[in-house]
């Protein structure tokens, strides 16, 4: 493990007790807790996308504003559903908080998980799906979003524009040159995976695989991972594509921690998403030092480079921090991680 970050998925909403915790909150909270985890070294904040439900839905602005506070720790997300997504403005304001962030923008997307409503993409305007789960759309999205980050010229310009005119095709802006080495694709199986490792794009293995034989999740993800890695080496793509997983982990230091995770140590779970039987993976809590053995025995998290710890962000920056503070102090080291404000850089 090269890499550590909190993936979020940015809930808000009742807390009980009377407490509320609103969009306003979330959003400022999300920030605070990026500063934070930048000054402990801390590699990467990634947040969930979801539309028509309270949670994070629109990250660009956020990761820019996350961006503009830190200086070296990765921001990024996991995923936008490309199915609600015009190509071309998601590659003008990619390019943006790529600019911003000095090139620190982990861009994930796919097709995208189930949502609360019912093709609620349409909803946004894009119809005309034959894919019940609308993943021809998603993937018509990327391919047009691949070329405006590689600045294709998709617009024929206008040699009597008062705005400098010209002939040929005018790309968007603006661009970001590097960006398309950042973008990734989350995958929930192997096909997804093999054709992320084709098409030449990191890899975000998904907190769920839609297989369910038996075979452990850990297992099945390892070898979603090599297939999407031998797929890239048979594709004739040069250089390390980079690989992450997401894991429910947490050390028990403090009687605090034992009270919200002491008996939330479990095993895969078997259940129907999306009308696919799927295998979810287990969340870890225990003591630092059982924490270090369950981990290095999880054959996926050996073969990621980058591993997203999923954090319960309802309860607030300064928990949040004291857990990605354990995790980094106590359990991370054992797996081979150095702080990134510890690294040399040629």
């Amino acid at each position: 493990m090269e890499r550590f970050g909190t993936l979020s998925f940015g809930h808000y909403g009742p807390l009980g007790g009377g407490r509320v915790l609103t969009a306003r909150d979330m959003l400022h909270q999300a920030i605070d807790l990026g500063v934070g985890m930048d000054e402990l070294g801390v590699d990467g904040i990634y947040f969930r996308v979801h539309h028509f439900a309270r949670q994070q839905a629109s990250p660009m602005p956020l990761l820019a504003a996350i961006a503009a506070r830190t200086s070296r720790i990765e921001v990024g997300t996991g995923v936008i559903d490309m199915r609600y997504e015009n190509p071309l403005y998601l590659a003008e304001e990619a390019a943006a908080v790529d600019l911003i962030s000095d090139g620190r923008l982990a861009l994930g997307v796919s097709r995208g998980s189930p949502e609360s409503v019912i093709r609620g993409y349409e909803a946004f305007g894009y119809t005309g799906s034959q894919d019940p789960r609308g993943a021809d759309i998603a993937r018509a999205h990327f391919d047009t979003f691949l070329q405006a980050i590689e600045g294709e010229g998709l617009a024929e310009r206008d040699p009597s524009s008062p705005f400098g005119g010209g002939t040929g095709m005018q790309g968007i802006e603006p661009h970001s040159p590097g960006l398309r080495s950042r973008v990734w694709w989350g995958a929930g199986n192997r096909d997804s995976a093999e054709w992320a490792g084709r098409m030449g794009v990191n890899l975000m293995s998904s907190t769920l695989l839609t297989e369910a034989d038996g075979t452990p999740f850990d297992v099945l993800q390892a070898q979603q991972i090599e297939a999407f890695r031998a797929a890239w080496r048979d594709s004739g793509h040069g250089g390390t594509p980079r690989v992450s997983v997401s894991r429910s982990i947490f050390p028990i230091t403090t009687a605090e921690d034992a009270m919200y995770f002491g008996r939330t140590g479990e095993g895969d779970q078997i259940g129907v998403i999306d009308g696919i039987r799927s295998t979810f993976g287990k969340t870890y809590a225990a003591e630092p030092d059982a924490l270090v053995q369950q981990l290095l025995a999880d054959e996926a998290i050996r073969s990621a480079d980058t591993l997203m710890l999923t954090i319960p962000s309802q309860l607030g920056v300064e928990f949040n921090l004291r857990v990605v503070e354990s995790f980094a102090k106590y359990v991370a080291p054992s797996l081979g991680w150095v702080p990134n404000n510890a690294k040399v850089t040629a």
